[in-house]
């Protein structure tokens, strides 16, 4: 966490206590069993909906559909914000502290634990929409790249990528109407029925990519961020990254003569890159082989023009097997 980011989290901390004229107390959180009691007066018998914050994009699209027309449902980091770098404002503390219900997905917002310390509310659901998942870890040089970046180190970097495989989202949409169904019990069959119904077309979204996906010529796709290490997992693919887990990370000379290397050797013809982030380095390999680009999109925000085409998760998803299916059949 850096400097500012400290000076900001007191800063906003303070903020909230002031905004709530009250002081912290204990956070119980929910998963897959959420574990506090909810204040119904304050949700359903009073006629209110529930006020459900979540971080970014996915865990908005997929809240949104459990949640149905029972919750107003709101995303802290905005369309066009890359998530791996943001940081909360005052104002969003303000949000985090007046929810009853607060959805993430785990490790992306690193800022999320402190954030709910901070604007505590013991009244509060949270669901760590990953938790319980069988995480993947990530290389050893991109966990040399995140340490160097943070200053100190950990046992092991965590790929929280979880949502673009459209198997382990239907595990988090579970996850999140467990959370909404302790919230507001008296809702359980819609949140139900509302999950088994967005659940549905997810595991249609499995079936298109097991089918367009079964037969293609080649199996490894190069791509600028490693975002895509589940999704190629699950449908017996290999992802190729050029930088780490995190977008901004920049890969070393070696590392990137290795992939050109191996993009020669190997004919690839379209370099992947992604919509939230500058694409020059994967403009750099492609230019270097002779390669096209093309987007591969890892979710992590809708930009203007997907919001112009009427594009949500599932949308998206599609086109990103579409283009997985035209590289890997070249």
């Amino acid at each position: 966490m850096n400097t500012w980011f400290k000076k900001s989290f007191v800063l906003s901390a303070g903020l909230v206590l002031i905004l709530s004229g009250c002081g912290a107390k204990s956070d119980n959180t929910a998963t897959n069993t959420p574990q506090t009691e909810p204040n119904q007066a304050q949700t359903t018998d009073s006629g209110k909906k529930l006020k459900v914050v979540t971080t970014f994009y996915p865990m908005y699209e997929f809240t949104k559909q459990v949640a149905g027309d029972h919750a107003d449902v709101t995303a802290l980091i905005p369309a066009g914000a890359e998530p791996h770098d943001w940081e909360p404002s005052a104002k969003d503390m303000a949000q985090v502290k007046d929810a009853d219900v607060f959805v993430y997905n785990g490790i992306v917002e690193g800022w999320a634990e402190q954030a709910l310390s901070s604007a505590s509310n013991d009244k509060r659901v949270v669901v760590e929409a990953s938790k319980g998942l069988n995480l993947m870890e990530g290389t050893e040089e991109e966990e040399g790249e995140v340490h160097a970046e943070e200053g100190h180190s950990h046992d092991h970097v965590l790929d929280p990528h979880v949502w673009l495989d459209p198997v382990l989202a239907q595990k988090e949409v579970e996850s999140i109407e467990a959370g909404l169904v302790k919230a507001d019990p008296a809702n359980k069959a819609d949140y139900e029925k509302n999950a088994d119904a967005y659940i549905a077309k997810l595991k249609e979204l499995d079936t298109e990519f097991k089918t367009g996906l079964k037969d293609v010529k080649r199996k490894d796709f190069i791509t600028q961020h490693a975002a895509f290490g589940y999704l190629a997992k699950q449908y017996g693919l290999t992802q190729v990254p050029i930088a780490g887990l995190s977008p901004e990370q920049e890969p070393t000379p070696d590392k990137l003569a290795g992939i050109i290397k191996f993009a020669k050797e190997n004919n690839v013809k379209t370099i992947f890159f992604e919509t939230l982030v500058d694409p020059k380095v994967a403009e750099t390999v492609a230019t270097e082989i002779g390669a096209k680009i093309d987007v591969l999109n890892p979710l992590e925000g809708l930009t203007d023009e997907d919001k112009q085409k009427n594009l949500d998760y599932l949308g998206v998803m599609k086109n990103n097997m579409e283009a997985l299916k035209k590289a890997l059949n070249e």
